[in-house]
């Protein structure tokens, strides 16, 4: 897969699109996190990784909001920040709704497909079976990270033909609240299987993208690679 790994999203060079899932809108003030902190790392985040691919299309792949039931305004303002950012990069934003989207029409009255072609690439949020089949599918969903020494880190997995015939690239949240499931918890079909497209885990492939290192780093498939972890 032609791809880009940067700062938890991805950018398709084949159909100039800039990918990321997992925005969890509201999160930082929900009663769920111990400490409540503010949505404002993502706009300039998006910003930078704009400038860094001058995308054509910018593609949230769903749960855009965190909270079902009301819209915290500091997630409305966040989200009209995302939105100036993408703008004034002049590129197109297109949002996959995911689940936890049931209020996005409260924010954004823009393009809500549920799945976007990206030539031979379908993004989707992941939580439903795609509708059209694609040589590859680019989803959010299930946050996943590796744990390697005590430590956590955000990570992509990568499968190649897992899902009726096609590749899977599964993104990490983009957010940086949400805590993420580990991949190496165990064998077999585990709590980050919650995908429809993940269908064996053990074939799927970590990358982990260390920006401070400006590097990143491919794993084994997880079948062979967990017990090292």
């Amino acid at each position: 897969m032609d791809v880009s790994f940067a700062d938890r999203a991805i950018h398709l060079p084949e159909s100039d699109t800039l990918v990321l899932a997992d925005l969890h809108l509201g999160r930082g003030t929900s009663a769920d996190v111990e400490l409540p902190l503010p949505d404002g790392d993502l706009p300039p985040r998006i910003a930078a990784l704009c400038d860094r691919f001058s995308p054509a299309t910018v593609v949230l792949a769903g749960d855009v909001l965190h909270a079902f039931s009301h819209v915290p305004t500091a997630a409305r303002e966040a989200f009209r920040e995302v939105e100036a950012v993408v703008e004034d990069a002049g590129a197109r934003l297109v949002v996959t709704p995911g689940n936890h989207d049931a209020m996005l029409d409260g924010i954004w009255d823009g393009p809500t497909p549920t799945a976007f072609p990206a030539g031979e690439t379908t993004v989707l949020h992941g939580h439903e079976p795609p509708e059209r089949e694609a040589e590859r599918y680019v989803v959010g969903h299930d946050h996943p990270k590796i744990t390697i020494e005590g430590d956590d880190w955000p990570c992509y997995l990568l499968g190649e033909d897992v899902y009726r015939g096609a590749d899977v690239l599964v993104l990490p949240a983009f957010t940086r609240l949400a805590s993420g499931v580990a991949v190496n918890g165990g064998h077999g079909r585990g709590p980050l299987e919650r995908s429809p497209l993940i269908t064996d885990i053990d074939r799927f492939r970590p990358v982990v993208r260390d920006e401070d290192a400006d590097e990143t780093l491919e794993f084994p498939p997880l079948g062979a690679f967990r017990e090292l972890l």
